[in-house]
């Protein structure tokens, strides 16, 4: 599109009515692209986001940490280092029926995949109840499409976690500052309304919320029948 664009430009060249509209029609097409590009390295490159130094949300240091993603991990090798001390499990619910998406395959092809990860089910984890002290869940909820697995999932989550134990879950948002960055993109996101719903069908209560950039938010949720601290 942008070449047939350019090409265009050279073509009208000797038009300038018709050359203006089209410098007009690349700049909007790149304008976008540009805006995207540049927000994704601000919030994954410079932000802090993969620092984890915002993620201090039990009283002790957690001795059980579960990663869960949807088959794109950069995160786990990050988490052992924040909590060297913790066990860690590493589970990846990616489904190739269901996440159809060529830039989860693509992510999937160029990373390789945490030792020992577990390939799970959304509503089945392979997790023992009242185990785990942390769950973390970034940028990957959103992939659970269908509402009611999605509540399941949250409800897993809500099952393992100790008495005092929380879970993270960290995503996008469908709202102006996300559409600024991705346009139409942001439909594939839920908005925050949808999310505190969704933690109360599954059980959770909302002991944080935290804005990481202005287009990060971070959910920290205990199990309602848990202990808050």
């Amino acid at each position: 599109m942008v070449l047939l664009l350019a090409v265009g430009i050279g073509v009208a060249s000797d038009h300038p009515a018709w050359r203006l509209g089209l410098w007009l029609i690349l700049l909007a097409v790149l304008l976008p692209t540009v805006v995207s590009l540049l927000i994704s390295w601000y919030v994954y490159d410079i932000s802090g986001l993969y620092g984890f130094r915002w993620l201090s949300c039990t009283a002790a240091p957690p001795q059980r940490v579960v990663n869960i993603h949807a088959g794109f991990d950069e995160t786990s090798a990050l988490l052992r280092q924040r909590f060297p001390g913790a066990a860690l499990r590493v589970l990846d619910f990616y489904d190739p029926a269901e996440h159809t998406e060529i830039s989860i395959r693509r992510a999937r092809a160029a990373i390789t995949p945490y030792p020992g990860t577990e390939a799970v089910r959304p509503a089945q984890l392979s997790l023992a109840t009242a185990s785990i002290d942390l769950v973390v869940v970034m940028l990957a909820a959103h992939e659970i499409r269908h509402p009611a697995q999605r509540v399941a999932f949250l409800c897993e989550i809500g099952r393992v976690l100790t008495p005092n134990g929380r879970a993270v879950v960290v995503e996008h948002l469908r709202d102006s500052a996300n559409f600024m960055a991705y346009t139409v993109g942001f439909l594939h996101f839920y908005s925050r309304a949808t999310w505190l719903a969704a933690f109360r069908a599954g059980g959770l209560r909302l002991e944080r919320e935290q804005k990481l950039t202005r287009f990060i938010s971070a959910f920290t949720l205990s199990a309602i029948n848990g202990t808050a601290s």
